[in-house]
């Protein structure tokens, strides 16, 4: 499932399409902007969006076999919760 048919899935249940686009874009752009500062987005039931530091570290070229030194970063990082685990498990039901 893409982005589109996310939109399309909510403007079933919403019925306006306009409507539904709005509400994904707004979710993502503020979970993406809170992870960005630094600050946790935790949805209960459903998982944590969090940012984490990746450490520098050396990484090994495999066509040429030269050593690359890759910088220290950030990246975001999805933990899912209890909830959704058991779902995709088929420990719970809808």
């Amino acid at each position: 499932m893409n982005k589109r048919d996310l939109i399309d899935a909510i403007s079933d249940r919403l019925g306006d399409k306009k409507t539904a686009t709005e509400a994904v874009n707004a979710v993502l752009e503020t979970i993406q902007a809170t992870v960005a500062s630094g600050d946790k987005v935790a949805i209960t039931g459903f998982g944590v969006f969090e940012k984490s530091e990746r450490a520098a570290r050396t990484a090994r070229n495999p066509a040429t076999g030269a050593t690359i030194n890759v910088p220290a970063s950030f990246v975001p990082k999805f933990r899912a919760g209890a909830d959704f685990k058991a779902l995709v498990n088929g420990d719970k039901k809808k």
